[in-house]
């Protein structure tokens, strides 16, 4: 019992999350690649669109970073650097313009204290501490005696939180991708079959991101599956 959580049925019960997972992550690899070969007619590099973007919301004060890696771009708020990856920091493509300025929406959402992005960093710390913790203490209370549930549910309790900043992850990532297509869209950055090409690529990405939302609420779920059969056996 104690190892139920690696069981066929926990498989059974995920396999619609692993499915969205799949799918999202091939749409984002296939839509980034395609739009990776088109480039843009303005000539301009992720980096360059990444720099107008911060210009156009009047957020200073950003350094950029060249990082090796594929889509492993993000934005650091400790050092206020936008890190782009091979594929975007140079490249003059739709995909690489598009990531770039999602990058920079989330520097000025940052700059305008965007307050889910406020929540979201705070929830960092407490989530580590949950992702680390849930799990062995779910695996330790299935072993103990039924008296022992509240350890499973302390479990519960501390994954929730992976929930939570999962869920509000999610209108940060949304609302940095609105922010970038309007900020290329208005400086004339990109335009007609471009822009939508860039849509297309963040909104592939934002797949990703409701994947693990859903993931990590089925987990939950499960796991109060578990906890209730449990004591019902009892």
């Amino acid at each position: 019992m104690g190892y139920l959580y690696f069981n066929f049925q926990y498989l059974l019960f995920m396999l619609p999350a692993v499915a969205l997972s799949f799918i999202a992550q091939i749409m984002v690899k296939s839509t980034f690649s395609r739009y990776s070969r088109v480039m843009n007619r303005r000539g301009m590099t992720g980096a360059m669109a990444a720099e107008q973007v911060l210009w156009a919301n009047h957020v200073p004060g950003i350094q950029f970073r060249h990082i090796s890696g594929n889509l492993s771009d993000h934005f650091d708020p400790r050092s206020r650097t936008i890190a782009l990856s091979d594929g975007v920091y140079n490249q003059a493509t739709i995909a690489a313009v598009g990531v770039a300025a999602h990058e920079a929406g989330h520097a000025v959402q940052h700059e305008q204290g965007y307050w889910p992005i406020r929540v979201r960093s705070a929830l960092v710390p407490v989530t580590q501490i949950g992702s680390n913790l849930a799990t062995p203490l779910i695996l330790i209370g299935l072993i103990l005696p039924v008296q022992y549930d509240f350890v499973i549910y302390l479990g519960i309790a501390l994954y929730c939180l992976v929930v939570l900043f999962q869920v509000v992850t999610l209108p940060v990532e949304f609302n940095a991708s609105a922010r970038a297509i309007r900020a290329l869209e208005e400086g004339g950055i990109l335009d007609g079959e471009e822009l939508r090409g860039a849509k297309k690529v963040l909104r592939a990405a934002a797949l990703t991101y409701l994947a693990a939302a859903f993931s990590a609420l089925l987990s939950v779920l499960y796991y109060l599956m578990i906890a209730g059969n449990r004591r019902n056996r009892s």
